[in-house]
This record gives C-alpha cells, structure tokens and sequence, in this order.
C-alpha cells in the first residue's frame, strides 16, 4: 500500500533524493522518477479518489444533504485496502468504466446506507479533474524543491568563479572578456524565474479544485452546491473554487505544461551551452566521469559529455507534451475528452522529475578548466581588447579614425601572422599613443566591466526574493 503522505489528507512533504550517480544512468533514472511516479501511481490515484469522495460526503452532511452517519463511515473506510486493484481490475471487466468499478468494490464494504450515499450527485470528470489538481500541486512541490536545489549550486559556482576570466563570445565569436561567474548568474536567474511562475501557476491551480457537475451547473448537489464545493475544497487543502466552470477551458493544466517546456528550454540552454564548452576545440568545460565509462565502441579516447545531452534530450521532449495539453484547451461545447490529457500530465511530470534530476547531476559534476579559458583569451593574440584600445585612443584621436586604424592592425597582423601589440605599435597615428599603456591595455583581467558587480548583485538579489514571504 502506498504511503498515504502523498494523498490530500496530509501535507505533502518530499524527501530529497541522491543524484551522486556518476556512471550510472539507471540509477540516476530510478531515483529522479521515485517520487513524482509515485504521485501518479494507480493506487495513489485510487487513495486520492477516495479521499475526494469522503470529503464530498463530509461535506454533503455538513449542509443536510446525506446523513451524518453515513458520510463518516465512508470517510472510516476511504482507503485503498477497502478497493483492492485486483477487486477493481475484475470488477472493470464487467463495467468497462474505472470510476464505476472502483466505486462498486468499496460500495461492498459499507452498509447499504451509507454505499447509498457514495458519489451522491456527483460526476466523474470532477473527481478526476480535482485528482490531477492535487496530483500536479504534489508534483510541484517536488519540483519546486529540485529547482531550488539547482539554485544552490549554481549560486555556488557563480560564487566560486566570480573572478574567473574568459572569452565572451558574441554569435559565435569572441567578443570581449567576461568572467565564468557572470555566464552562471545568467542561468541562475532564470532559474529564479522559472520557480516564480511555478509559484505564481500553484496559486491558480489551487483555485482549480472543481465539484460543478457533469454540464458544470451544480445540478447534482442542488441549490447548496457552491458550498459544498467549497467546503470540499478546503478540506482537501485547496483554495476557494473558481466560480466557473472549467471542464471545456482546460487552460490551468495547459499553462502547467507550458511552464514546463519553458523550464525545459532554459535547462536545455545550460546543457547545450556546457556541450558546446565542452568541445575539443574549446575544452573549458567537462564533467566528472568514472573512469570505466566508455565514450564510443571504436575509438577509445572518447569521453562523450553524458549530462549535457540528456538534459537537451528533455527540452526537445516536454515542449512536445506540452503541446497535448495546449491542444486541450479547444474542447467542444461543455467538455469533451478528444485528447486523452490525462495520461500527459503523468508523463510530462515524470519527464520534467528526470530533468531535475538529470540538472543537478550535470552541475554537481561540472568541471572548470581555468587555464585553458586563459590560453583560449590569448588565441586572437589580444585582439579581444581591440575595444578598449578603440576607447582608450579615442581621447587622444577622431573615435572614428582610432577604430579604422585598430581594424587594420588587426587585419594586418592576421595577415602577416605578426602579434597584434606589433602591428599596433608600427602604425605611426596609434603608436605615439600607446608606447607607454599598451600592456595595461591588452590586460584581458582588468577589463572586465561591472562583470564581478553582476555576480555579486544576482546572488543577493536571489537571496533577497529567497526570503520574502510565499
């Protein structure tokens, strides 16, 4: 039986789990998928129709509608041992519809009073809706905290290399020095607004709990239905229902996949960006791996990046699943049940655990090469300060003039295979300018603008929005 901390009736509270798992993908996929698939387990799924059902009729018997008395045997008897899956899986052979079967096993269970009572004006697309609410806030909370997590450690290699020098690259060439510190605190606070919009959809979501019938007019429960709807709402730790009906919208559960392809691009983003470092031409970025790891069949030198490509892999598949559950938000008149949405917010939670995971592996085993983003610096033979230079000659000449003639030092030591000090220092407008700066000036480390300011302001200002209140 499953533990009961992942149905509504208690808080929902997670453990982390390991992702040391160098070297080995199966465990890593075992573990990143513990949690979240247990959310979305039948027997979960089961417990938390249950738990719905005991609350409706708690509920019910609150405004008159059924009997005290039998409302709280149903609750007495709202878990899974009274609907085995064995019972339910026979019992689905004879009906063909997995409410109605479950339903019929634990009828058998209570008195004829209170079975009477069980699922007392109520239709299934409520239950099922309100299952997924409850189901998707679970998920979240697990994901939240993965996230924050990844949020840790990329605050600690912002931190680390706030100072380390290295090329930034504008369209695919290098452009001006930058610090690995500063490229980090680009990904951590995207990071950061990834988890506010998870936090801003768990507010709506949490109004999403819906008990509003099959045509969405309460006609089931009668004239008290808002509160019972309500009530029902609170009991299962949900905030009060939206006043509409939802059934033939679906945006709350399409925006929940759209969060998450977006949440999977940014981490795709990160991956391929530590892919692309990764190069052999490039080699400022690795990853720790175990030495029996094999990188090809055929050429055994290879260490392929692992992480990196699995964390791309899974920003090329959510925002395919996302696109079923967008697609469900065209229904035809009051509801309808064309796209089968269910099975893909299973799936894409589950997808998204495995990309936390996946994350966290990939920065938890990153490798700075600080020498080799060094000697790549020194690869245009100082031409990546050519703007300094610009700048700095454009107090003593035309600016115009000073950029055309640092153009063609650079032209000319590229053609010649001369240094670009050289050429600078044999063109007559530059050189009276230069003799005496030119070093200083062609010092990658001390032109690094506000680059350390940004890392040190994005880490407080993530700490800042850390400790504000929920």
């Amino acid at each position: 039986m499953i533990s009961r901390k992942f149905t509504c009736s208690v808080a929902f509270t997670f453990a982390l789990l390991p992702f040391d798992v160098i070297g080995n993908y199966a465990e890593a996929q075992t573990s990143a998928t513990d949690s979240v698939s247990d959310i979305f387990a039948r027997e979960n799924r089961n417990q938390l129709v249950m738990d719905i059902e005991a609350a409706i009729a708690q509920a019910q018997a609150k405004y008159d509608i059924i009997p005290q008395r039998a409302a709280d045997q149903i609750a007495a008897h709202a878990g899974i041992q009274y609907a085995p899956l064995a019972a339910i899986k026979t019992e689905y052979k004879l009906t063909n519809h997995r409410m109605v079967a479950l339903l019929n096993v634990w009828r058998r269970s209570l008195d004829p009073g209170a079975a009477n009572y069980l699922h007392y004006g109520v239709t299934t697309v409520d239950i099922y809706d309100t299952v997924r609410v409850l189901q998707i806030r679970a998920s979240l909370n697990v994901l939240l905290a993965d996230m924050v997590e990844i949020e840790d450690r990329l605050i600690v290699i912002a931190t680390t290399h706030r100072d380390t020098v290295m090329v930034g690259r504008t369209i695919g060439q290098h452009a001006l020095p930058i610090t690995f510190g500063k490229k980090v605190v680009v990904w951590l606070a995207q990071n950061r607004r990834n988890i506010d919009r998870l936090q801003e959809l768990q507010i709506r979501l949490e109004s999403s709990g819906v008990l509003k019938g099959a045509v969405g007019t309460h006609l089931g429960l009668g004239p008290k239905g808002v509160l019972v709807e309500r009530e029902v709402s609170a009991k299962l730790g949900l905030r009060t229902p939206e006043a509409a009906d939802w059934h033939g919208a679906r945006d709350v559960f399409a925006e929940y996949g759209q969060v998450l392809a977006l949440i999977s691009k940014s981490y795709a983003s990160i991956g391929a960006e530590i892919f692309r470092l990764s190069t052999t031409d490039i080699g400022e970025l690795s990853e720790r791996q175990a030495t029996s790891n094999v990188g090809s069949s055929t050429m055994p030198h290879k260490k392929n990046p692992r992480w990196p490509e699995r964390v791309i892999h899974h920003g090329r598949k959510i925002p395919r699943l996302a696109e079923v559950l967008l697609d469900d938000v065209e229904n035809s008149f009051e509801r309808d049940n064309t796209s089968g949405p269910n099975r893909i917010i299973e799936e894409i939670s589950l997808e998204a655990a495995k990309m936390m995971r996946d994350t966290k592996s990939l920065l938890k085993n990153l490798r700075v090469d600080k020498d080799r983003m060094r000697e790549n610096l020194a690869r245009t033979d100082g031409m990546i300060m050519a703007q300094r230079l610009m700048l700095a000659l454009s107090k003593h000449i035309d600016r115009t003039l000073a950029e055309e003639h640092v153009r063609k030092a650079a032209q000319k030591a590229i053609d010649t295979k001369m240094s670009f000090r050289a050429a600078l220092l044999e063109d007559p407008v530059l050189a009276p300018y230069l003799n005496d700066t030119i070093d200083e000036l062609l010092n990658p480390e001390t032109y690094l603008g506000l680059a350390r300011e940004q890392v040190d302001l994005s880490v407080a200002d993530i700490k800042r929005r850390r400790a504000q209140p929920k």
